[in-house]
């Protein structure tokens, strides 16, 4: 059997520790809910258009080899246009500072951001670091250059 990465967690000066630690709601969920953990512990009213740096006192070791992906919840986005500005982010394994989700409001009334809600998923992945190489051609592909919609497009 695989053994699991373990990603350690320690909390923000002024955090609110009751609040629960990143955790998967179901047995096959991919993602593991993170929640919105304010110093003041007031929230915060994200306008039509507006975003912001939404903190979730934590931070995090992650294993060399991995990364943590930050990516929106459906329900927050389909309900209220709630999304991630640079969904999905990236959490490098040599990051120790504090976490925090970069919430966008795309709908069309205000969304207030609660202390305590969930407000993006975590997603541990493995990271391949390729090297790059300048080459004087590219081989042939039957796409070849196109793209935006060309794999849409009938000839």
């Amino acid at each position: 059997m695989m053994s699991l990465p373990r990603v350690k967690l320690a909390w923000t000066e002024g955090a609110d520790q009751t609040l629960p630690i990143p955790r998967f709601a179901t047995a096959g969920a991919a993602g593991a809910d993170i929640c919105a953990n304010f110093d003041d512990r007031q929230g915060k009213t994200l306008q039509p258009g507006a975003r912001a740096l939404i903190p979730t006192g934590l931070r995090m070791a992650i294993p060399a080899g991995f990364e943590v992906q930050v990516r929106p919840r459906s329900g927050l986005a389909l309900k209220h246009g709630i999304a991630l500005v640079n969904a999905p982010g990236t959490i490098d394994s040599d990051y120790r500072g504090p976490v925090g989700v970069i919430l966008i409001n795309l709908g069309a009334a205000a969304f207030d951001v609660t202390h305590g809600m969930r407000i993006a998923q975590l997603v541990v992945a493995p990271v391949v670091q390729a090297s790059f190489e300048i080459v004087p051609d590219l081989d042939a592909t039957a796409r070849g250059a196109g793209g935006f919609g060309s794999t849409g497009v009938k000839p």
